[in-house]
């Protein structure tokens, strides 16, 4: 039994293996045209490569790290076949992910020293923002738990409707007001709630509007300030939920997020139904903040720990 059947167990597996296998087969389909007639590394296949890597949208930047440390590589042993480029790729790629992600994670866990754990998600409408907060919901109490919702995105009645179906189908509790009031108040209402029931995690939503990024800032800043009257450290991690099915545009969405507050972790969702895997890569380099879960599937547990070794055998298997 492999090192990677150990980590994960085969059912776990089998699912990222089918949620990466677009981005996979799409991958290979590339690189195998880019050595076509090819035994050695040169500049062609190099130049090549690059394209390969920036159509699958690992990014420009990213891209251009990876080609020259395959180049250091060359320059090191002075020979390069392309049949080593898979597993030369495969580490260097792996090496990048170990940067930004520390550890290789495989559960659902919070800090014991955190009650309760607070988790802000931000992210812009249709990215599966709602989606993952109900499937967190349902991972944290499947551990054993207590886990309540607030449902700070009143900016749309949709928003807290989706929340509250989640909640009703997960079985947790969720504290919500009327479409337009105060998100900032929303969320101190619901980490009074949970102080209250004694609850160990509290997953706030938020407004996923980016049209006026200085108000974005001042209202996820004013939420962040009310919650504190409330759990003086809160909120304990910031996540930014991606679609990784858009490709460029989620570096995008990124680059805006991390202007207008402090992300400390990701969620890359919809990498099952696109050949854009590749962006959970840039983006992990690129913003050097780790990547936390990714949604596999559309299944309420095809939501997964991120895991750097997984993730890197299921790409390259």
């Amino acid at each position: 039994m492999s090192l990677f059947k150990r980590i994960f167990s085969k059912e776990k597996k089998e699912t990222l293996d089918k949620g990466l296998e677009k981005t996979k087969t799409s991958f290979f389909s590339k690189l195998s045209k880019a050595v076509a007639g090819k035994t050695k590394v040169d500049d062609d296949v190099l130049d090549n490569l690059e394209e390969v890597l920036v159509s699958s949208d690992v990014g420009v930047k990213t891209t251009l790290k990876i080609i020259d440390r395959i180049e250091a590589r060359i320059a090191k042993d002075k020979y390069l076949g392309t049949e080593e480029l898979n597993s030369i790729l495969r580490e260097e790629i792996a090496g990048l992910l170990a940067e930004t992600n520390v550890g290789n994670e495989i559960d659902f866990n919070i800090p014991s020293t955190k009650k309760p754990y607070v988790i802000m998600v931000v992210g812009v409408n249709g990215v599966g923002k709602t989606t993952t907060i109900g499937k967190l919901a349902s991972q944290f109490k499947k551990k054993g738990y207590k886990v309540v919702l607030g449902a700070a995105d009143t900016f749309r009645a949709a928003a807290i409707d989706q929340l509250q179906v989640w909640a009703d189908r997960v079985g947790v509790p969720i504290v919500r007001q009327e479409m337009g009031s105060d998100p900032a108040s929303v969320a101190f209402d619901t980490l009074k709630s949970a102080v209250a029931q004694n609850a160990d995690v509290v997953i706030i939503d938020t407004a996923g509007r980016l049209h006026n990024k200085v108000n974005l800032m001042n209202e996820l800043t004013k939420v962040k300030r009310v919650m504190q009257k409330v759990v003086e450290d809160a909120p304990h991690e910031v996540l930014l939920v991606l679609d990784g099915s858009t490709g460029q545009n989620a570096f995008e969405q990124a680059s805006q997020f991390t202007k207008a507050t402090e992300v400390t972790a990701l969620a890359v969702t919809k990498l099952d139904g696109t050949a854009k895997g590749g962006v959970v890569i840039g983006i992990s380099d690129q913003f050097q903040i780790p990547v936390k879960y990714i949604g596999v599937g559309e299944g309420i547990d095809d939501l997964q720990v991120f895991n750097k070794i997984e993730f890197v055998d299921s790409f390259f298997k």
